[in-house]
Order: C-alpha cells, then structure tokens, then sequence
C-alpha cells in the first residue's frame, strides 16, 4: 500500500466508531485505533461496573485519541446502569418538572459519572418533540410535546453534560417525535411541510445550537418536503443544506447506528456510509452489529468511493478537521464530585404525579403489566420489588393473564398494578380496566407516559421507569 493510500484509509477509518462484544477491548480494536479509527460506542454488553468501564476505557485511551461513545440519556435508555436501571428520571420526567435548572443539574450529574469512566461523548440529549403519542420509538426519551418546552431543556441538557467536558450529541435530527414507525426497523417519514418542521422538529435543535452543542446526531427519517424518500442521514438536503447552511452548525455530525433497517435494508451498510459521509456526517456510528470484516468492507468502500470519484478526499479531510477540533475540547477522565443519587430521587419526586387517594397498603399483591422493550431501551430492568421487599410481585404478559386467579389471589388486599405506556398496548389496557372494574380501589403506576388512565382509586404518573422513578411512585405509598 502507497503512502497516499495509507493516508486515505486513515482518513476513511477515522469517521467510524465501532462496537465489539465483551468487557475489554479485543486486539483488533486496539491495533485499528493505532491505524487511525475514529473511535468506538459502547452498550450495555461492555459495561459491568464503573471501574471496569474505566479500566476498558483507559485500554482504548492507549491505543490512540478515540471518541469513545455511549447512550447514557437517564430514564429508561441507560448504559452505565444497564444491569440495574438508572438513578436518574429521563427527559419525560424533566420536562414533567420544567425546572430548567434542574435538568442542567441532572445532566451534570450524568456527565460526571462519564468523565469519571473516560466516556467523553454521550449520544444525549433527545431533542425530538414526541407530537405523536403511539410513536414507538422516542416515547418518555423526549422532554415533551411542545417544542418551547423541548428547545429550554434540551439546551440546559447540553449545558449540564459540556460544564464538565463531555460532549453533547443531539438528537435526533431534524427530529423523530412524529413519527410511528422505530427506524431501527424501517424508514419512518416526517410528512410535514417545512414550515412545520422549523417551528416544531427544529426549534430544539437551533436551541441546542445556540447552547453550543459538540455534536449532533441524524436520523434516518425520511422528510418528503426536505429528503424525499432518503432518509436524513443519507440527505445532503438535510445535513449540508439545512443543519449546516440554514441553521449553520460547525461541529461534528454523528449518524445514528448504521446497522438499522432504515440502512442496511435500503443501501446496505457500506453503501450508507459512503452516502452519508458525501451527505456531510463527520463520525458514523456503526452499531453493535457489525463484525470485524463488515467494518474492514467499510473502510474499503469508502476508500474506493474516494478512487472512483464517488466521494471527494476533501470531505473526509473536513471531517477529520472537526474532529480534530472537538478532541482539542474534550478533557480526560478525571473525578468530578457528582451529586447522582440527590439529584435524581430529587427530579424523580418533583416529577411524580398522583391522583385520587392511595390508601395505606395491606399485604400488597403487585401486579406488573410485561411490557416489550424497545431496541433502544434494550432489555433494562424495571418494577417496584426493590421498593417493596414484602410484597408479592407477579410479572404477567397481558394476552395470557388470568384475570380470575389474580383478583382471587387479591382478596383482602392491596392491589397495586403496574404498567408502561399502556396506551400503546391494547391488551395492556384491556387487562388493567378488568382488574380496575372488579377492583375500583386498585392503584395503578403508569411507568411511561400517561396518556391513558383508567378510573382506578389512585393513579401514579412517574414518567419513566428509571430506579429513580420508581422510589419516587412508591414512597407515595408507603411513607
């Protein structure tokens, strides 16, 4: 391999944050990141506890000058608390809350535990504005349905993370609130006029802007009025034309994951790359799924692409200048004194709604309503048992539930039913107004949003089924 050519693919490489399985870095990430890749973004299959984390990330810190990534928004899509859930409310809480301050404060507190891992980019905050309430993907991750409510906090989000020197990456551009399909799965589309769409989807990012904000993330949304078919972040409309020319952001264009549906069943994971770098991202987000030769197959199409005038070598030296730049931001992992379990039971209690009159509890029988995780959230563990060491808890999937046995097991007691997003789930709600139907005095937590409530005796919104909100519900009814 030429000079040139190995500079080429230095450059090529360095736009790719990668993924791998396991608790330490495999030999092939370490000895790519010597050669120049961009980075890596971790999941909750890399994490065991935050010394671990640290020592991962200082491997990776030896081998080069990564990115190194994760989605640590709070709520329900946590990385570094995975295995146990998040000691922080997510955005629905926050903006429940409307405390500006209070989520600057949150993220700060976030920020801190990453810089104290040697994370010093999180894919975070969601700016979408969640106009559509069945949208199954972005749900509680959103600030709210408003986009001045979803523009104050998404900018105080921003604030909290970069005050201690991790880099914001919003998202999910230009906005993936009102949609009703998941982009991992397929190509969701925005079918509003651009007027809309500026005052609505993009008024939390211009915030966001204006905030400073290091990075943005795109989605794979397809606008009609903007992108046509293609997806956003396969649009040099939407990334060139808009984020950089009508709004005018310098910093690093993220992509969401590549391995989506929304990309690789359209134009095949290569493919994506090469278009959306030619589109204006700077940093591609690769995803947990492709393997080492998918990655290797990457970085020679776009080498390729470059050699057959597909893609001009200026664009990926643009890129490698803004990430140059952002690096010269970014500190090290170093302790910052972190206010987390304060600040989070602090949010989550401000947050916490109750309506109707819950009674003292007797000899509790708990029922949780199954809720299927999102591929974002992941498989995240969530319910009340924590909080309620003597009650019986039975975890039920709605469709087979048997509504007799549970009311018969009910009798004499209390009956606390548990649910998430039941308006997204009709026989979620079918289930709980038959329970409710028999059991009037029957309190039901509604750990997502709470846009469908039944007329049961008391009712709890947590806006999130994060540790934190958890506490907050069922301190409501017991202290």
């Amino acid at each position: 391999m030429s000079q040139s050519d190995r500079g080429l693919r230095r450059l090529a490489a360095g736009t790719l944050l990668v993924a791998f399985q396991g608790l330490r870095p495999p030999e092939w990430v370490l000895r790519e990141l010597e050669q120049g890749l961009g980075g890596v973004t971790l999941f909750g299959f890399n994490v065991s506890d935050p010394g671990q984390v640290l020592d991962l990330t200082t491997a990776l810190r030896g081998a080069g000058e990564p990115v190194i990534s994760l989605d640590e928004e709070g709520g329900d899509v946590t990385r570094l608390a995975y295995h146990v859930g998040s000691p922080y409310p997510g955005n629905a809480a926050l903006g429940a809350v409307d405390d500006v301050e209070l989520t600057r404060r949150v993220y700060r507190a976030i920020g801190s535990e990453l810089v104290a891992s040697g994370i010093n980019l999180d894919m975070a905050p969601s700016a979408d504005v969640n106009s559509e309430a069945d949208n199954p993907v972005i749900g509680t991750r959103s600030f709210g349905a408003e986009a001045e409510l979803v523009a104050r906090h998404t900018a105080a989000a921003v604030e909290g993370l970069q005050s201690v020197r991790v880099a914001a990456c919003v998202k999910h551009f230009p906005g993936h609130g009102a949609t009703r399909i998941d982009s991992h799965v397929a190509v969701p589309v925005v079918d509003v006029g651009l007027d809309v769409l500026r005052e609505r989807e993009l008024a939390p990012f211009e915030a966001a802007i204006g905030a400073g904000a290091k990075s943005v993330m795109t989605a794979h949304v397809a606008v009609p009025a903007l992108t046509g078919d293609t997806p956003a972040t396969l649009s040099a409309a939407a990334l060139t034309g808009l984020l950089r020319g009508e709004l005018g952001y310098d910093g690093v264009i993220v992509t969401d994951a590549l391995d989506m549906h929304a990309i690789t069943k359209s134009v095949g994971l290569a493919g994506g790359a090469v278009l959306t770098i030619a589109a204006g991202a700077d940093l591609l987000c690769l995803g947990p799924v492709p393997t080492y030769d998918d990655i290797q197959a990457v970085i020679a199409e776009i080498v390729t692409a470059v050699h057959e005038g597909r893609l001009p070598v200026a664009r990926l030296e643009e890129a490698a200048a803004r990430v140059a730049a952002l690096h010269s931001w970014l500190g090290g992992p170093e302790r910052i004194a972190s206010e987390r379990d304060a600040v989070g039971l602090d949010a989550a209690r401000r947050a916490v709604r109750l309506t109707g009159a819950a009674e003292p509890l007797v000899d509790p029988l708990v029922v949780e309503v199954d809720t299927p995780p999102t591929i974002a959230v992941g498989d995240v563990p969530w319910g009340v048992g924590p909080w309620l060491p003597d009650a019986e808890v039975v975890r039920v999937k709605p469709a087979a539930a048997d509504v007799t046995g549970l009311l018969a097991k009910a009798v004499n007691r209390s009956l606390v039913v548990v649910v998430k997003d039941a308006h997204r789930y009709h026989e979620s709600r079918e289930l709980v107004s038959a329970l409710v139907a028999a059991r009037p005095d029957t309190t039901v937590i509604e750990m997502g949003l709470p846009v469908w409530r039944p007329d049961s005796a008391a009712y709890i919104a947590t806006y999130g089924a994060a540790r934190a909100n958890t506490q907050a519900a069922i301190e409501l009814l017991t202290v």
